[in-house]
């Protein structure tokens, strides 16, 4: 019975690796509640043109982790949520290191870092996602070990993950990946569409 359960956790884990081995190389499956192919050119390009023909393929520069959760008055989500985010703090000892970047920044070369924490017991005030969250910037040789340690400890939370190019609208809505709850993402809070950009620089 042991070596079967081992078996099973081998297979579980080797297609796990191989569903994070097409995302990274930049897949473009996407879970959010927006459709790509149906979206008019004129609403992904958010105004700009011609700009989204260049983010085809826009390089990769970095990555974002989201873990969302419900908040407000759900004290247990809460405290299990910012649990969650304590120990993948102290797994890659981000104790002392606080993001220094805008969120939107695709920052490359930056190290990883802890986006500050919102307080979820109050309302949302800005940003694309409708519910509670917190996030992690991950460089991209670091994104294989730091997504796989949050999915396979994610308990009831959601796990988000796009990577950054410069191009919010591909990055969030067309190569973004989701574990868990898929929950709507507002695109109205993307500025920047075009390879490199950093919307905290406009």
């Amino acid at each position: 019975k042991q070596w079967y359960q081992r078996r099973v956790r081998g297979i579980e884990l080797r297609k796990m690796l191989l569903l994070f081995s097409v995302f990274l190389a930049g897949a473009s499956g996407h879970y959010t509640t927006y459709d790509w192919a149906a979206m008019p050119a004129s609403v992904r390009n958010h105004g700009l043109g011609h700009a989204e023909d260049s983010c085809e393929q826009a390089p990769i520069l970095s990555y974002h982790i989201h873990v969302l959760f419900w908040g407000n008055n759900n004290t247990e989500r809460i405290n299990s949520a910012f649990k969650l985010r304590n120990e993948f703090i102290k797994e890659f000892n981000l104790e002392d290191k606080e993001c220094d970047i805008g969120a939107g920044d695709p920052a490359l070369g930056h190290e990883m870092c802890a986006f500050e924490e919102n307080d979820p017991h109050k309302p949302l005030h800005s940003g694309p996602f409708l519910t509670q969250q917190y996030s992690f910037f991950i460089p991209p040789h670091q994104m294989e070990e730091a997504s796989i340690w949050l999915i396979q400890r994610r308990g009831v939370h959601d796990i988000f993950m796009h990577p950054n190019t410069g191009c919010e609208f591909h990055d969030h809505l067309k190569w973004s990946s989701v574990n868990g709850r898929a929950w709507p993402v507002d695109k109205s809070a993307f500025s920047c569409n075009h390879p490199g950009c950093n919307p905290h620089a406009h």
